[in-house]
């Protein structure tokens, strides 16, 4: 009995979710986070952890290319080829995402809005979008949703803020496998 109704609650939340996923689907420009200068457009739907009501999944769209979901083996990988043009430039943008997530908070509403994040902020990093394949906007945009996320599903967890500080200062083959395990679990 007590499979059959676990059974149950599976399917329940399974098709909540699959509803919310559908009903968000139709995003609007209006319903986007946010768009970038070089009009990437930076996307929320809704999550499928039914013990958290307000998780929700990252995604992005490329001008002309299909929807994807940055990872943060991602956004690793693209600090290191920032760091490989301009060392010195890429670990002011480390501390200056790592400033970012001593402010992020839990959020209690769909879509969640930026919490740090302006514009000003791109600026001093400019020269670093000459290399990699995301701009630094792109970069400060996606890793704070991805902190809001973190924070919301797990407010004890701080993968994020781990890969950033290990940055810069542990081997990339460590960083980078932190990254790639989160991945897979």
């Amino acid at each position: 009995m007590k499979k059959f109704l676990n059974l149950l609650k599976t399917i329940y939340y399974y098709l909540k979710s699959s509803y919310k996923i559908w009903h968000v689907r139709q995003l609007q420009e209006d319903d986007l986070v946010y768009t970038t200068k070089t009009n990437v457009q930076i996307g929320v739907y809704p999550g499928r952890k039914p013990e958290s009501p307000y998780d929700f999944i990252v995604k992005f769209r490329e001008p002309n290319k299909r929807e994807r979901t940055p990872a943060h083996v991602h956004l690793n990988v693209e600090m290191y080829v920032k760091h490989a043009y301009n060392p010195s430039l890429t670990l002011q943008l480390k501390e200056h995402i790592l400033k970012m997530l001593t402010q992020i908070k839990p959020v209690n509403s769909f879509p969640p809005s930026l919490q740090f994040f302006k514009q000003e902020h791109v600026e001093p990093f400019k020269e670093l979008d000459k290399v990699g394949e995301f701009t630094v906007e792109f970069l400060l945009v996606v890793t704070e949703l991805m902190a809001i996320q973190e924070k919301t599903n797990y407010p004890e967890g701080s993968l994020t803020e781990s890969l950033y500080k290990d940055f810069g200062v542990k081997d990339r083959f460590s960083v980078i496998q932190k990254a790639v395990l989160k991945r897979l679990r």
